[in-house]
């Protein structure tokens, strides 16, 4: 399937995977060393689902687009059912107050995660089957009630940053579908007010506001976060301190190998560093985009509708995590994709790769 159509694809996001393998490294190995006496117990573990990310990805270029069509009531349900267990006692494990995995054995499973994949799949078939009606008062409101089902749960837990980022992804897919520009400006007006409220209504959330504004009045509380990583970033410059040889993530930086991870990158590689990596963030959109493109004209709806969710979830989580570091966003735990630790993240953005890929390669043997 490697072909110049592909190539757009496929090299940035090796690239990425190999970025992510060094990074996830270099900024776990104190944390790693404090928690389990291993400097290398976060790495060893990456690699482990770098590995089912690439089987996962295979599974997904080898299953028909139809299928997901055909059962995207499925994903639905199995991730809401994922959400409702992390309500039930002894399922549920909690981490820096946040009640977001689902521990099985040695493995995680953040739930949240998979909602975005199911979410993506759902509203994308949607779509496709109410096409003439996405316009109608009905046909606009009900995805929005499967979307408030969701937002509920995930909040519950709580995570503002992940509902956020599925509410930016269905508005994206029903604006792409055809709903009318003020039906987006309706919905893109709610999704901020219910966000502004969650923040003013939150204590902490508020503080995290707050401490956002001028992170270094409040260092010493809310602000230790973005000031640890702002510091960093000023010390990178242009071509940073080398790897490995960053001082932040030496347990000043908290969580440097997964919501803080780019702001080691650039303490360790400079602003050239990152400017490297949002290049291959936009040549991976890019393609992904013209995927989509490409399917919408070879009248293949649903596939395009999956390709250009994709794009818009890359791009959107990518630029939420690297806006928190910069300090251009509050605080919100949302991983860097395929940079960032975290298993469950990883896998199922390699999965969506895979899905990418099978749409191009079916648009090629429709010509």
């Amino acid at each position: 399937m490697i072909d110049r159509e592909n190539i757009l694809i496929i090299l940035p996001f090796i690239c990425l995977l190999f970025i992510g393998l060094v990074m996830v490294t270099s900024s776990s190995v104190y944390v790693a060393e404090k928690m389990y006496g291993n400097p290398f117990q976060f790495a060893e573990k990456h690699i482990i689902f770098l590995c089912l990310g690439m089987i996962t990805s295979v599974i997904a270029i080898s299953i028909p687009s139809k299928l997901f069509y055909n059962y995207d009531w499925f994903f639905l349900l199995a991730s809401f059912l994922l959400l409702l267990a992390l309500l039930l006692p002894g399922i549920g494990t909690e981490v820096n107050g946040s009640t977001r995995w689902i521990r099985l054995g040695p493995i995680n499973i953040q739930p949240s995660e998979v909602s975005k994949l199911a979410l993506l799949i759902y509203i994308s078939g949607y779509c496709v089957r109410r096409l003439s009606e996405i316009n109608t008062t009905l046909g606009f409101f009900r995805p929005l009630i499967v979307l408030g089902g969701f937002g509920l749960l995930i909040m519950n837990q709580p995570d503002l940053g992940s509902t956020l980022v599925i509410g930016m992804l269905v508005i994206a897919i029903l604006f792409f579908a055809g709903i009318s520009f003020v039906q987006f400006l309706l919905l893109a007006s709610l999704m901020i007010g219910l966000a502004a409220s969650a923040v003013f209504f939150s204590a902490y959330r508020y503080a995290r506001l707050i401490s956002f504004t001028d992170p270094f009045a409040y260092f010493d509380k809310a602000g230790w976060q973005l000031g640890n990583a702002l510091l960093g970033i000023g010390r990178g410059e242009w071509f940073g301190v080398g790897l490995g040889n960053g001082i932040q993530k030496n347990l000043y930086l908290p969580e440097p190998h997964t919501d803080f991870i780019f702001a080691v990158l650039v303490e360790e590689f400079g602003v050239t560093g990152s400017l490297v990596l949002l290049a291959l963030y936009a040549a991976l959109i890019i393609g992904i985009f013209r995927t989509a493109i490409k399917a919408i004209e070879l009248g293949r709806l649903f596939e395009g509708l999956i390709a250009f969710g994709a794009g818009v979830l890359i791009a959107v989580q990518a630029l939420f995590n690297i806006g928190v570091n910069l300090g251009i966003l509050p605080t919100k735990g949302l991983t860097l994709p395929f940079i960032s630790y975290g298993g469950t993240s990883l896998i199922l953005f390699m999965f969506m790769i895979g899905m990418v890929l099978r749409i191009n390669h079916d648009n090629r043997s429709i010509k």
